[in-house]
C-alpha cells in the first residue's frame, strides 16, 4: 500500500489590524461646535468643517474665530462648559474652501427599466487651528 500524503497546510490568514493613530497629542486640545458637528482640535491642526459663510473674504489666512467651545484641556485641567465654555475661544485661519468627495445615490427596481443616478459634493472649509484659548 502506498503512504498517504500529508494534507497540505491551509495559509493562515491574519486579519488587518486598525491604524494606531496618535490620540495623545501633547498640549492643549479643545473640543469645537460648528456646522452641527463636534470636533476635537490641537494648535496646528489643518480640519476640514462644514462651509462657513461669513466675512473672512475667502482670502487665506483669513482669521476665524470659533466661540462655542464645549470643552478645554491644557494638561493640568479640563474645563467643561454647560453647554459651552463662556470667555474661551478658539482661533484658526482659512486655508481653502472645496467640496468633499462625490456622494453617489442610485436607484433601481428589477424587471422595469427603472434607474436614477444622483450624486452631491458638500462643500468644505479648510481651516488650520492657531491658537486655544
Amino acid at each position: 500500500m502506498p503512504a498517504k500524503k500529508a494534507a497540505p497546510k491551509k495559509a493562515v490568514v491574519k486579519k488587518a489590524a486598525p491604524k494606531k493613530t496618535d490620540t495623545k497629542k501633547s498640549g492643549t486640545f479643545a473640543v469645537i461646535a460648528t456646522g452641527g458637528k463636534q470636533y476635537v482640535v490641537h494648535e496646528g491642526d489643518f480640519l476640514n468643517v462644514e462651509k462657513i459663510a461669513g466675512d473672512h473674504g475667502h482670502k487665506e489666512g483669513a482669521k476665524i474665530e470659533f466661540s462655542e467651545v464645549l470643552l478645554v484641556d491644557d494638561g493640568k485641567s479640563t474645563k467643561v462648559g454647560e453647554p459651552t465654555i463662556s470667555g474661551a475661544k478658539v482661533v484658526a485661519e482659512f486655508v481653502e474652501e472645496g467640496r468633499d468627495k462625490k456622494v453617489e445615490v442610485i436607484r433601481f427596481r428589477s424587471k422595469s427599466r427603472y434607474f436614477k443616478n444622483r450624486g452631491h459634493r458638500q462643500p468644505y472649509t479648510r481651516i488650520k487651528v492657531t491658537k486655544i484659548g
